[in-house]
């Protein structure tokens, strides 16, 4: 299976879709849309929006999914057997306001791309 998961390197939705990988040890490729600009140009290009987590499976572009719902179409589609294993952090859900404050106080400069 090839997959390709266009993600943010913080963000609560894709440190879900991140556990999902993990629980089911799947491999994948982890491109980070904020600091590779053609990355996140690629994800615009192939979904037509902008909201992330974005992951294709084997060619099918799953937009704006959180870990649930990518572990929700991996085992209606038999790409995995779903099991009792817990995530390592919530999948459905955005960071907290408390995280949210951790990374802007970590990361104070911009982002720039070159």
């Amino acid at each position: 299976m090839e997959i390709k998961a266009y993600l943010k390197p913080h963000c609560g939705w894709s440190m879900g879709v991140r556990a999902i990988m993990e629980k089911y040890s799947l491999a994948y490729d982890d491109l980070d849309i904020i600091n590779n600009q053609d990355l996140f140009a690629e994800m615009v290009e192939k979904t037509g929006q902008t909201n992330q987590p974005c992951v294709e499976i084997d060619g099918i572009m799953l937009a704006d999914v959180s870990g649930e719902e990518v572990e929700n179409y991996l085992v209606s589609n038999n790409l995995v057997e779903n099991n009792d294993d817990k995530p390592s952090v919530p999948i459905d859900s955005a960071c907290s306001d408390e995280e949210h404050r951790r990374m802007a106080e970590e990361n104070s400069s911009p982002v720039r791309f070159f």
